[in-house]
C-alpha cells in the first residue's frame, strides 16, 4: 500500500459538487493498494499514518501525532499512486489493486484509524471522480510504501 501523506489545516472532497468529506486540522491521506498487498501491509500502514509526528510542539519541533493535537483524518483512495510512468508517456496501472479487493482494504484502513482513536475520520468515493482541495499547512508532505521502496 502506498499513501500521500499532506499536513493541512483543512480538507475536504466533492464528488459531482457535493461535499463528500471534510476535516479541520489534520491529515490528508491519498491511499493506493497494490496487487499483492494484504493484511500486514494494512496494518503497518495505518499505524504510520496515525502514529507520525509531524505536527509541532511547544518548541517547533515535529514531535506530535494525531491524538496529541486532537487532528483529524480525510482518507482519499487513489489508484494512481501505483501507475508506472518510466516507459513511454501512458501511465500503466497494471501494479494497482483490482477494484473490489482494493475498496475492502481502503474501507478497513479507515476503520481501522477510527478503531485507533482518530476523532473524526472522512473519506473521498471509491471509483468515484473527486475533486480534492486542501490548504497543505507547512508545507508538510510524505510518501510512504508498506514495502518500504521509499
Amino acid at each position: 500500500m502506498r499513501a500521500v501523506v499532506q499536513r493541512v489545516s483543512r480538507c475536504e472532497v466533492r464528488v459531482g459538487g457535493e461535499i463528500v468529506g471534510r476535516i479541520g486540522p489534520g491529515l490528508c491521506v491519498l491511499l493506493g493498494v497494490g496487487e499483492g498487498d494484504e493484511e500486514a501491509d494494512l496494518d503497518y500502514l495505518v499505524r504510520k499514518v496515525v502514529g507520525l509526528r509531524v505536527f509541532e510542539d511547544d518548541q517547533g519541533h515535529m514531535n506530535l501525532g494525531l491524538a496529541d493535537v486532537a487532528g483529524e483524518l480525510l482518507v482519499v483512495s487513489q489508484f494512481t499512486l501505483y501507475g508506472d510512468c518510466r516507459k513511454g508517456r501512458r501511465p500503466s496501472f497494471v501494479k494497482a489493486m483490482a477494484p473490489e479487493p482494493a475498496e475492502r482494504m481502503c474501507a478497513d484502513f479507515i476503520a481501522r484509524a477510527r478503531a485507533m482513536g482518530v476523532r473524526h475520520v472522512a473519506e473521498g468515493r471509491f471509483g468515484a471522480m473527486m475533486d480534492v482541495s486542501l490548504v497543505n499547512s507547512g508545507p508538510v508532505t510524505l510518501v510512504l510504501d508498506s514495502k518500504k521502496l521509499f
